[in-house]
């Protein structure tokens, strides 16, 4: 056996981060979101498919709650840089919705398509986007939270110092490459050295936002792991940031928290940002 990082080898490595596996029947519970979320499409006010940039999947979605002087949340799916789409966790917009935030449900080139970084780089122009309001929505004006989920995660921490960024809260973000790179999921991502470190926010704190990092208390110890050094980090360099294991959830049905009015993570975004 060779041990590559912590002890684990590349077939503990593979396990480590193999999320889709650590639940039982995956395809039904991504069926049943995607249900959820086409049936919120068609029940809410939405624009669809706006564009922030050139490439084809440099979109992102605008589902109003109907309130004035609303502020938005931007929501980046995960997949590992290189699975799903917007469409397949629109669900999530209810609980957010409830509170009186207009949603963005973000969408952007997957791996093998487009490298980390690149991936990083349709991010902040999204951002940069919503900053100069091109699409006349009011998202430069007003308060702005930025979230995802897990690798979704993992593109929160690298802006949560954006300009335009006034609160965040990263669910079981993917915060260090390290481990990324040396397991399967490196077969697409193909992660150079220099990406490896220019974009692991673990190694690269800098000042942000008040920011809750929140994790499933039933993830896979490397996902938990990495959300509570990560959370350890900013609160050691100052940053103002909050850590939550959501109870008993796991890496999927953190989401339902978040989709719930009621439930920890949508009453945490309301919390963080000041609402």
């Amino acid at each position: 056996m060779m041990t590559l990082y912590r002890g684990m080898d590349r077939a503990a490595l593979d396990v480590a981060y193999n999320n889709v596996d650590a639940i039982p029947d995956f395809p039904t519970v991504l069926a049943d979101f995607q249900a959820r979320s086409a049936k919120l499409y068609e029940r809410e006010s939405c624009r669809r498919d706006l564009c922030y940039g050139d490439s084809p999947r440099e979109r992102y979605d605008w589902i109003a709650c109907g309130q004035p002087d609303a502020p938005t949340f931007v929501f980046i799916h995960g997949g590992y840089w290189q699975n799903c789409a917007k469409e397949d966790f629109a669900f999530i917009a209810s609980g957010p919705l409830a509170h009186g935030f207009n949603v963005v449900l973000a969408e952007y080139t997957l791996a093998p398509d487009a490298s980390m970084t690149q991936i990083v780089g349709e991010i902040g122009r999204l951002l940069d986007h919503l900053a100069a309001d091109r699409d006349g929505l009011g998202t430069g004006e007003r308060p702005l939270v930025l979230s995802g989920h897990s690798a979704g995660g993992h593109l929160t921490a690298m802006y949560r110092g954006h300009p335009v960024v006034t609160s965040a809260l990263p669910i079981s973000a993917l915060v260090d490459l390290e481990p990324i790179s040396l397991s399967w999921l490196n077969h697409k991502l193909k992660l150079s050295a220099r990406e490896i470190d220019a974009f692991s926010p673990l190694k690269h704190i800098g000042k942000g936002v008040p920011t809750v990092v929140a994790v499933g208390g039933a993830e896979l110890p490397e996902l938990v792991r990495q959300s509570d050094e990560y959370a350890a980090a900013c609160a050691a360099s100052g940053e103002t940031v909050e850590l939550i294991h959501v109870p008993g959830c796991t890496h999927f049905s953190t989401l339902e928290t978040l989709a719930r009015h009621d439930g920890c993570l949508a009453q945490a975004l309301v919390a963080v940002a000041g609402r």
